[in-house]
């Protein structure tokens, strides 16, 4: 529970003052709420009555400067305006608490937001990697959400509830102790209803939170996968596979439905006979002379002020279980270590020589991904890779960005080891397009543009007709700009990973890097691409990616790797002229390409 309070500490951190101020109007809401029984009392019992007044002198003084007790029991009207004015006062008090604690609540969940944003961006390669996106979207929104309303809302009604209990309890005392034990008898068995429903909520909040995060997962990927389930048809299997993440959602929430109903439905009870019995034993002592009928009448109010707010503390209580299980999801993400940009030179000059000593590497124990990883690529020169699935090739790109660190070996750019170069620094002298390029929902300028504002129009265009894009941008209705609709779904396969190169080429760095990025283009088209990227600087040190033969055979030399190893190296030349695994590589599309060829005629005959 204490570290929960640190949480809710550390998201009310910074608007700490707003809420004090919201905290001393509950205060002062509370006092003058618990004064208008009082006044009742002594209206009935002194005023109309003939009890002796039994008030502080200082109200005395006052009385006696409006004309005392005659003058007010002529004039019962002032009696009224006083009733009326402590209301007003309860009122200014109660709406500056409600929108202080409001306030101050947006405040800090616009804070916490920006801070998960902001922790989130700066997380390690390897927990994107594995965390749920859908998971994620709720802890940034529902979950804070969820502790807001509940900071702004409950948090401040409990204080109000426990600020209430110990006024009116002071003045039940002072007016007669045993009357009191009679108005509070079956208080304690309503706190122990009250803890374990608070219990048992929590349990479920958790299960109810967790199934809500994977039935959004399940939403998220259905979404960005539409075309894929429209293409197979399999609209009525994720249908199901939906429906049942729902169902158990649903279950889960009903399971709290029936809880809040057992816990209302026995508290309901418990509260009714709390009230009967105060006002049984009451009106039998006010029979008896043990006790006035003012005294009735306000220990009547000050019952239900200490029991119904108690058992709506339960509620209350039930709120904050959810409230912490948001936090403690919300504080997940906060705990995980971000990468860190702070340490690494940053002053590195990176020109493109880099050099891959032995180098191992693996994502789990005992399964090796580079096994002595060895090669030399000099500035300026283009270097191909070929390799099946699972060969090592993006893990390579991987390791070259510092989205992981080696666990062995050496990796060296310009004669510095990489580990003890800046992430931030590497990442902004190594340019990369994937396989599967993602555009924002931007206009094109915005997508080529991205990152960096200093890009202007003319860059802009020039990377473009790098990329063989530009004449195709200028087709478009609005030209570049051309909203590319959500990851750039509006246009071809080509143009999004043209879009890519173009963007990824405007930042004009010393090291590129194409991931199997010319997949989606024909032929001619990468041809172009590569002739440009070689005019446009001829220092740049170019990796490619590709199972394309045609993309790697103008390469200074190609790699070709296998488990995690290079078996063979060479230029396409070498690699053709001896028997190996680039060869049989070449030779089965070279055939494929002839027979594409030599079919073409017969099948427009």
């Amino acid at each position: 529970m204490f570290n929960k309070l640190k949480l809710l500490m550390r998201f009310m951190r910074g608007s700490g003052m707003t809420y004090a101020i919201s905290i001393v109007a509950v205060l002062f809401m509370t006092v003058f709420g618990a004064v208008t029984p009082l006044v009742i009392k002594t209206t009935v019992d002194s005023i109309i009555g003939d009890e002796p007044l039994n008030l502080p002198s200082w109200t005395k003084n006052i009385m006696e400067q409006i004309g005392g007790l005659a003058f007010i029991r002529q004039n019962l009207w002032t009696v009224l305006i006083l009733l009326v004015a402590i209301t007003v006062l309860q009122g200014i008090f109660m709406y500056l608490k409600g929108k202080l604690s409001a306030v101050a609540a947006q405040e800090s969940s616009k804070r916490v937001r920006e801070k998960l944003y902001d922790h989130l961006m700066h997380l390690p390669f390897d927990y994107h990697v594995k965390a749920q996106t859908g998971d994620i979207v709720q802890r940034c929104t529902s979950d804070i959400e969820t502790v807001q309303n509940f900071v702004s809302g409950q948090l401040i009604e409990a204080l109000q509830i426990i600020m209430q209990v110990i006024v009116v309890m002071g003045i039940m005392i002072s007016m007669s102790f045993k009357y009191t034990l009679i108005s509070i008898v079956l208080i304690p068995i309503i706190l122990v209803i009250t803890i374990r429903f608070f219990i048992n909520m929590m349990k479920i909040f958790l299960q109810t939170d967790e199934a809500e995060g994977i039935m959004s997962t399940a939403l998220q990927e259905n979404l960005t996968g539409v075309r894929v389930v429209k293409a197979f048809g399999a609209q009525n299997f994720e249908m199901e596979k939906f429906d049942e993440k729902n169902r158990n959602y649903k279950n889960l929430n009903l399971k709290i439905v029936e809880l809040m109903a057992d816990f209302w439905s026995g508290t309901d009870l418990l509260c009714m006979l709390q009230h009967a019995l105060v006002l049984t034993i009451g009106t039998f002592w006010v029979v008896e002379g043990d006790i006035t009928i003012g005294t009735l009448i306000a220990f009547s109010s000050y019952a239900g002020m200490l029991v119904w707010p108690l058992r709506s503390l339960g509620q209350m209580m039930g709120f904050m279980g959810q409230a912490f299980v948001s936090l403690g999801r919300i504080h997940e993400i906060l705990d995980t270590k971000p990468e860190d940009y702070t340490e690494g030179r940053k002053d590195v000059p990176i020109h493109g020589e880099i050099v891959f000593d032995n180098v191992r590497f693996e994502y789990e124990p005992g399964k090796p991904i580079l096994n002595g990883l060895s090669f030399k690529i000099e500035k300026g020169t283009t270097v191909a890779i070929l390799g099946a699935t699972g060969s090592g090739k993006s893990s390579l790109v991987h390791l070259l960005l510092r989205l992981y660190d080696y666990q062995g070996g050496h990796i060296t750019i310009d004669g510095v080891e990489l580990s003890q170069i800046s992430r931030e620094w590497i990442r902004k002298h190594v340019g990369i397009v994937l396989q599967e390029p993602f555009l924002f929902s931007r206009n094109i300028r915005e997508n080529i543009r991205i990152g960096d504002a200093s890009i202007n129009d003319e860059d802009i265009c020039r990377a473009a007709q790098t990329a063989s894009i530009h004449d195709a941008i200028l087709e478009f209705e609005k030209g570049y700009d051309t909203i590319v609709g959500e990851r750039g779904v509006t246009l071809s396969g080509g143009q999004r990973q043209r879009v890519a190169i173009a963007r990824t080429v405007a930042k004009d760095v010393p090291i590129l890097i194409f991931d199997d990025s010319l997949s989606a283009v024909d032929t001619e088209t990468d041809a172009q691409i590569r002739q440009a990227l070689r005019e446009r600087r001829k220092d740049t040190t170019t990796i490619i990616i590709s199972h394309r033969i045609t993309t790697l055979a103008e390469a200074d030399k190609i790699l070709v790797l296998d488990k995690g190893c290079i078996v063979e190296s060479g230029s396409h030349e070498e690699l053709i002229a001896k028997e190996g695994l680039y060869k049989k590589i070449w030779e089965i599309q070279s055939s494929l390409g002839e027979d594409l060829v030599e079919a073409m005629p017969a099948a427009s005959v």
